[in-house]
């Protein structure tokens, strides 16, 4: 499976595969038929806070991505991440769209580390474990 990353403005294209939109909000002067998705899962954005916050703050990089990380352990959040990962198993390529001009350090970059890295992850590891630094804490023996 080929995850990429694109900039939602930017002309689709047929080697693109399917097109998910992972922002909460559409782009200004653009329908979902025109951006041709194959979904839209606005419950993947980060939250309008957070996505302020680091717009503030774009050195800011490993807060942001465990805030966003803790984010995605909402109810929602994984109902949206498991469809994004029914669309990962479907299709060969994705494209991940998302409006932030800075790809690779966007909540997309995010959401394609744990598409490739893990997969889907069980519901004891999954999110929750990916914002603890992808370390299970455990107890030594004693």
């Amino acid at each position: 499976m080929a995850i990429v990353l694109k900039y939602a403005r930017e002309e689709a294209q047929s080697e693109d595969g399917a097109r998910v939109l992972v922002d909460r909000r559409r782009p200004r002067g653009l329908d979902e038929q025109s951006l041709e998705l194959r979904s839209w899962l606005p419950m993947l954005g980060p939250s309008e806070e957070l996505r302020r916050w680091f717009d503030e703050r774009p050195t800011q990089w490993q807060v942001f991505r465990r805030h966003y990380l803790a984010e995605l352990c909402d109810k929602n959040a994984v109902e949206a991440l498991n469809e994004l990962e029914a669309i990962a198993a479907s299709e060969k390529k994705m494209t991940l769209l998302t409006c932030s001009k800075d790809r690779e350090r966007s909540h997309a970059a995010i959401l394609r580390d744990l598409l490739e890295g893990v997969k889907k992850p069980p519901a004891t590891s999954g999110p929750a474990r990916a914002a603890a630094g992808g370390r299970m804490r455990t107890r030594r023996p004693r």
